[in-house]
């Protein structure tokens, strides 16, 4: 939501909101409106690491989402005020008004369906009846021409066994051989997991070839 106007640029379904789920609402407000200069962000896991439960943000130890903003520029600020907290809250409590009996009066039962309806006709009606025009001219965002999609993933950095195989999360990922290199062994190298649930090593800048990973035993 846009603390100025309060368009809201992306919302859709999901199981469960965390990392992967925020990644993408970033992605659609850039993809659609280019890149902003700050976001405020609820004290949850996803978005900061607290050193005591309830207590302050760490801004020096970031979560992946916070690295993925730091990289691209953007302050991540947590949302301690009661005027940041009220106003989404009030945005939320809109949506949860009147969504639920969009969605029971257009017959819309499944996810996939409700984020269509979402996407296509919902928003758009919903911030002509809520938005408002900024007070001032041109627009704050800036163009973005970078590599978005391996920014806003996770990135967890391995070295690679004997065998030219990384561990992660129980999946053993073979890197095959190619024209820079023979073989990846005790290199270090970084796995990129992107919100569709895809997998990615990158050594440096250069994206190694991965077959398709298997199960690992253990």
């Amino acid at each position: 939501m846009d603390d100025v106007t309060s368009e809201v640029y992306s919302a859709f379904c999901v199981e469960e909101e965390g990392t992967m789920s925020s990644f993408t609402s970033v992605s659609d407000v850039i993809g659609s409106k280019s890149l902003f200069c700050s976001l405020y962000a609820d004290i949850v896991s996803h978005y900061w690491h607290t050193p005591m439960a309830g207590g302050k943000a760490d801004k020096n130890n970031l979560t992946q989402f916070g690295r993925a903003l730091a990289h691209l520029g953007i302050e991540l600020i947590p949302a301690y005020s009661s005027e940041a907290s009220d106003r989404s809250e009030r945005m939320f409590g809109t949506l949860q008004n009147r969504l639920p009996q969009e969605l029971r009066l257009k017959g819309i039962r499944t996810m996939e369906e409700a984020n269509l309806f979402l996407k296509e006709e919902y928003l758009l009606v919903h911030n002509e009846n809520f938005a408002i025009e900024p007070y001032g001219d041109g627009s704050v965002f800036v163009p973005f021409a970078g590599d978005l999609t391996n920014v806003l993933c996770v990135h967890k950095d391995r070295l690679v066994g004997k065998d030219n195989t990384v561990r992660y999360k129980n999946r053993c990922l073979q890197i095959l051989a190619d024209c820079h290199r023979n073989h990846y062994v005790k290199a270090r190298v970084r796995v990129h997991e992107y919100p569709n649930g895809q997998l990615a090593i990158f050594h440096g800048p250069k994206k190694a070839c991965l077959i398709q990973s298997r199960w690992n035993g253990d």
